[in-house]
């Protein structure tokens, strides 16, 4: 090893606890001489399998395969993992660099015709190889993701499959970085605090701060959420200082100059269809949802047009209600869609006397966090949180916990990194730094990242509704990636089909509302009074309130995203208008409305154009039939127990992704999912 190496402290495992990554000794110019190192020992690794001279068996192909790339593994959990929370315009140059490199080493194993040949065999004799369950799932789940991938393809066409596959990572990191840097440039500069009437002292004190880090200090500077509105847009009085925010929301990869994403995506759309076209699937869609639980595109179709004619129509029934308020006024005007937020509170504090962002002071993220998130898991699951402030992670706002199980032995590491910053990426996430493995002797480090503006030194932080339910929903992952208790990395927390994996989350958001987990949690943070209990009578009198527009705004992102990615590759090739495309593409399932505009436009939509969910946005919605029907479950047998959380742990989270997920729901249920409990959520039952 040369000095180089000998000082890189990627290239060794960690000696902290769980594996943590030491960064504090992690420079920037460490990770490329990493990645190249573990790019080099997976593929000897590999290749080791491929060149054996024995006949494959599980022990020698699939185990072996299995325990490589360990090195890649941990070197990209902790680069990653960073890129995405703290992407410094060094950190995006790696980025950038690694792209067509990671893409390149992933095809170079995935279509190598040796290793397929051997796993093909063990595939086609799988009932005579006397395999555990866990065992033959893999070699299930190794061939068809194989072949999935390509690996039957002839030369010529993996090595076409290759350059689509590099070109692609390039487009998606470019749109990424593209994202990042406009939604950063517009960010809304307020002269006078007074444009921000209807805000809080705190969140006042939070653009306050935004303004004085860009050196604009005597200015208010509001910073964009990741989706389309913004949450200051339920409270801003000012209608301009609504129509500027929104406005420049929207605006983002779609305004012309060096962010415009446009252009970009138009390529990635045309390369994903010509992809899907040379792997046998007449559109990308129809390659993605191939191998998810919803197994085509017509499926996916047939649920969002189901939900979306009603859903349409209770959204303009709200939009009645909110033109009615208006007009009431002294200064009678058509609603428009930065108006929906200020006006939706207005209705919903006529029909249940309800002022959510009121709500705040009871709110207090660290009594969120403790006494609601940290022990309705304890209630369900029996587990205890040290917070390790001897443990440092990437960024000095991520907190390191360490977990316990019931008996007091340990389960592993939680990272919250709460506050949103200009070089963390839009949205909320969870990933894990390292995975589970009875095979690699590891335990988990899973993270959790959120956007919570950051309020001035000694403020306390408040919550907003939504923020507590993105905190509920985030940790449900995180649990998820704690307690998966699998053999094989390849299963490991997390690694489900796409559109199951946020099933668990969504279960987790049940527990918000729960009379006993809100008694704990949601007390004034002056004064420790609980939430008056005529107020939570309210809040959940007003669950279904506003369910049109919520889900509408959904369904048209979803659907946006199955129509882009339902194209031939000679209708992608042909498609030069990204507006015009939208247009049509909401007009054909009836969410056309220009004041219920999508979740996410097309232009900043990187769940689907940079993020794991291209043809797969639907996904939260397919896992709700799951989660409302396992609502229903929870209520039905006793709710907030001991005994329903193990169920739930077992049959459900610690499978991880090493048995069919519909199986284990199956197990869990007694019975396959029924949708009227959605529908009756969403307020779309007959």
């Amino acid at each position: 090893m040369t000095d180089a190496a000998a000082s890189n402290p990627l290239l060794t495992p960690s000696t902290l606890p769980y594996g943590l990554p030491d960064y504090a000794a992690i420079r920037p110019e460490h990770y490329l001489p990493a990645f190249e190192r573990a790019f080099a020992e997976q593929r000897a690794e590999v290749a080791a399998i491929t060149l054996a001279r024995t006949a494959p068996t599980f022990r020698n192909t699939i185990v072996a395969l299995e325990r490589s790339g360990e090195l890649l593994e941990r070197v990209a959990a902790a680069f990653y993992t960073v890129a995405s929370a703290d992407a410094t315009p060094e950190i995006q140059e790696i980025e950038e660099t690694l792209a067509p490199l990671m893409a390149a080493h992933h095809d170079a194993i995935q279509l190598d015709p040796r290793l397929y040949r051997r796993i093909a065999a063990l595939h086609d004799r799988l009932d005579e190889l006397d395999l555990s369950p866990e065992d033959r799932y893999l070699v299930e789940r190794r061939h068809r993701e194989l072949t999935h991938a390509g690996a039957g393809l002839d030369d010529a066409d993996k090595e076409r499959l290759t350059a689509l596959n590099q070109r692609l990572s390039v487009l998606t990191t470019t749109f990424e970085k593209n994202l990042l840097a406009d939604t950063n440039e517009l960010a809304v500069v307020f002269d006078d605090a007074a444009e921000l009437d209807g805000l809080t002292p705190g969140e006042l004190s939070a653009t306050a701060r935004n303004a004085a880090d860009r050196g604009l200090d005597g200015t208010h500077v509001v910073t964009l959420t990741l989706f389309t509105g913004h949450p200051y847009l339920a409270s801003l009085t000012d209608r301009e200082s609504r129509r500027r925010l929104l406005a420049a929301s929207r605006a983002r990869g779609a305004r012309g100059g060096a962010h415009d994403n446009r252009a970009v995506l138009l390529e990635i759309v045309w390369l994903r269809a010509e992809r899907a076209a040379l792997l046998g699937y007449d559109s990308h869609a129809a390659y993605v949802t191939s191998d998810e639980t919803a197994g085509s595109p017509e499926a996916v179709h047939g649920l969002l047009r189901r939900l979306a004619v009603p859903a349409a129509a209770n959204a303009r029934r709200e939009r009645a209600a909110l033109q009615a308020i208006v007009d009431a006024g002294d200064h009678p005007f058509p609603v428009e869609a930065h108006d929906w937020a200020f006006y939706t509170e207005k209705v919903r504090q006529a029909e249940f006397d309800l002022d959510r962002a009121a709500l705040r002071p009871w709110f207090e993220a660290e009594r969120v966090l403790w006494e609601g998130v940290f022990r309705t898991a304890h209630r369900l699951y029996g587990l205890t949180f040290t917070e390790r402030g001897d443990l440092h992670a990437y960024h000095p706002d991520a907190r390191v916990f360490e977990v316990y199980e019931a008996d007091g032995g340990v389960l592993g590491l939680f990272v919250l990194d709460l506050y949103t910053r200009d070089t963390k990426r839009g949205g909320a996430w969870m990933n894990s730094i390292v995975s589970q493995s009875h095979l690699r002797g590891t335990r988990p480090i899973v993270v959790n990242n959120l956007n919570v503006p950051k309020p001035a030194p000694g403020e306390p932080t408040l919550l907003t509704l939504d923020e507590v339910t993105t905190l509920f929903h985030e940790f449900g992952h995180a649990l998820h990636g704690l307690f998966a208790r699998v053999a094989y990395p390849h299963f490991a927390g997390t690694a489900v089909f796409r559109d199951f994996v946020e099933f668990p989350s969504q279960v987790n958001e049940m527990w918000i509302t729960w009379p006993e987990v809100l008694a704990e949690y949601a007390r004034h943070v002056d004064t420790d009074e609980p939430l008056p209990a005529d107020v939570v009578e309210r809040l959940m009198a007003s669950e279904t309130f506003d369910q049109g527009f919520a889900t509408s705004e959904y369904l048209a992102a979803a659907w946006l995203d199955q129509a882009w990615h339902s194209l031939t590759a000679d209708e992608a090739a042909a498609i030069t208008d990204v507006a015009g495309f939208e247009a049509s593409a909401l007009a054909d399932i009836g969410l056309d409305d220009p004041v219920v505009p999508p979740r996410y436009s097309s232009a900043y939509f990187a769940h689907v154009f940079s993020g794991g969910y291209s043809a797969g946005y639907y996904s939260y919605i397919w896992s709700e039939v799951l989660d409302a029907d396992t609502v229903e479950w929870f209520r039905s047998n006793g709710g907030l127990t001991r005994a329903n959380g193990d169920r739930f742990r077992e049959l459900v989270l610690g499978v991880g992704g090493s048995k069919d997920p519909l199986e284990a729901y199956r197990e869990f249920r007694g019975r396959d999912a029924e949708i009227g409990p959605l529908l009756k959520r969403r307020g779309l039952a007959d």
